[in-house]
């Protein structure tokens, strides 16, 4: 971690920091010429980093005319079912529009209590349960309540984007733990075991991950967990926004559920991914009730409570049965049709390495056999960023740098999209690819 004032070597600040530190601009303040100050922004905020998909992004959209547009921000293809829709607009005719309880409803939260239960093994009372807007602001509240400065949050890499940067608003310290594609991607316990001190704090496990798609086996999981009581400092934050989102024989596990974990345990959840409600943004809680009442007061300071109309449409998503009904088991098999099409599309391609997805809509492949690859009209390919960059110049597809999640050999690919259109992306990538050099040997 480099001080907020300090620029590291070599490298220019994000974007979002710039001009934040106080130079000096050129022109005209009040009172005539000369030149003024730009107050600076707070520490905490000037620590956090932009996110690197967005920046990319914002390249995509800025004239380069991307046709084909993997999906990149874990938005899902489709729309909310016409039930949640219909819920919605219920909701603002009967005139649900006013304030809720900061927490949530309470028909809402006993459904979400009976939904851990049946689906989930997790007995909760609803004053154990916290509804926020989507479950980045349950993170981040979980986060801010949990931990204080100069912690340690341990977060297995390639991360979702906004959990080292969550660490750091709670100004606590992000300790990044590698793992490798030949390991699908999951944590040992071994590389846990190594890097916990008296700082560590909090471990973020997500499963099914983005961005790799992996699950954890309940087994995997027992030894993680063998660990974690060895630390009685040491609580978890699990990540199941993508739970339904998974693919046989692979099972999902909620992590309290384990032997002596529901008590150091933080699960959060939401409806974006199997509901399709990426926007209408809902998301849930479900902790010991001393967490649960910490990260209600963070909520009511900051926004209160989640949207009544949204409340409704989560309620109404939540009815229609285990693990979200026909609706999402149709959607499921349509995802592991792309899935699958990709993957043995990729492995046509020689030099890339491949870790087949278990779970949510994301494919995390290894390219780092092209880097160093000259391109002529283009330039080297560098690392993940410049593979983006040449594909999206190239074959007008936009793909997500694997550096935004911690790991720059890969880069990531969402499948949330019209099975078509991958056909015509997939095309498009291997005239690409074929411009580029031999690839190194794969081990």
């Amino acid at each position: 971690f480099h001080p907020p004032h300090q620029a590291l070597p070599g490298r220019r600040l994000p974007l979002l920091l710039q001009g934040v530190h106080g130079e000096v601009q050129d022109g005209g303040g009040e009172g005539g010429g000369g030149g003024h100050v730009h107050q600076p922004a707070g520490e905490r905020a000037a620590a956090v980093q932009d996110h690197g998909h967005h920046r990319h992004g914002q390249r995509a959209a800025a004239g380069r005319g991307a046709r084909h547009w993997t999906r990149r921000w874990g938005a899902r293809l489709r729309h909310a079912g016409g039930d949640r829709r219909e819920a919605g607009i219920n909701a603002i005719r009967d005139g649900s529009t006013r304030y809720t309880p900061n927490a949530g409803t309470m028909e809402l939260r006993k459904a979400i209590c009976n939904k851990l239960q049946e689906e989930n093994g997790l007995t909760y009372s609803p004053d154990q349960v916290l509804v926020s807007n989507g479950a980045k602001q349950c993170i981040t509240q979980a986060v801010l309540a949990v931990c204080s400065p100069g912690d340690e949050v341990l977060i297995p890499a390639p991360f979702w984007v906004s959990y080292p940067e969550m660490a750091r608003l709670a100004g606590a310290t992000p300790v990044i733990l590698p793992t490798s594609i030949s390991d699908n991607f999951l944590l040992k316990p071994e590389s846990l075991a190594s890097v916990i001190t008296e700082k560590s704090r909090l471990l973020i496990l997500c499963s099914p991950s983005n961005p790799t798609g992996s699950v954890y086996p309940k087994e995997l999981l027992e030894e993680i967990a063998a660990i974690v009581k060895k630390y009685p400092r040491l609580l978890v934050l699990s990540d199941e926004i993508y739970e339904h989102i998974i693919y046989h024989p692979a099972k999902h596990t909620s992590f309290a559920a384990l032997p002596g974990m529901y008590d150091r345990t933080l699960t959060v959840n939401g409806f974006s991914k199997a509901f399709a409600m990426t926007g209408w943004r809902l998301g849930y809680l479900a902790a010991p009730k001393h967490f649960v009442s910490a990260c209600g007061k963070i909520q009511s300071q900051y926004t209160s409570g989640a949207s009544s109309i949204s409340q409704k449409a989560g309620l109404a998503a939540l009815n229609l049965g285990y693990a979200g009904g026909e609706a999402v088991s149709t959607m499921v098999k349509a995802f592991q049709e792309r899935r699958d099409y990709l993957v043995r599309s990729f492995r046509e391609l020689p030099g890339v390495k491949i870790s087949e997805p278990q779970g949510a809509f994301y494919l995390f492949l290894d390219f780092s056999s092209y880097y160093g690859s000259e391109v002529e009209g283009f330039g080297t390919i560098k690392d993940s960023e410049t593979l983006c960059m040449f594909l999206l110049e190239k074959a007008q597809v936009a793909l997500v740098p694997g550096d935004a999640f911690g790991d720059d050999k890969g880069v990531r690919i969402s499948y949330a999209a019209a099975l078509s259109t991958l056909q015509s992306a997939m095309e498009k990538i291997k005239d690409a690819m074929s411009l580029l050099k031999a690839p190194a040997a794969v081990q």
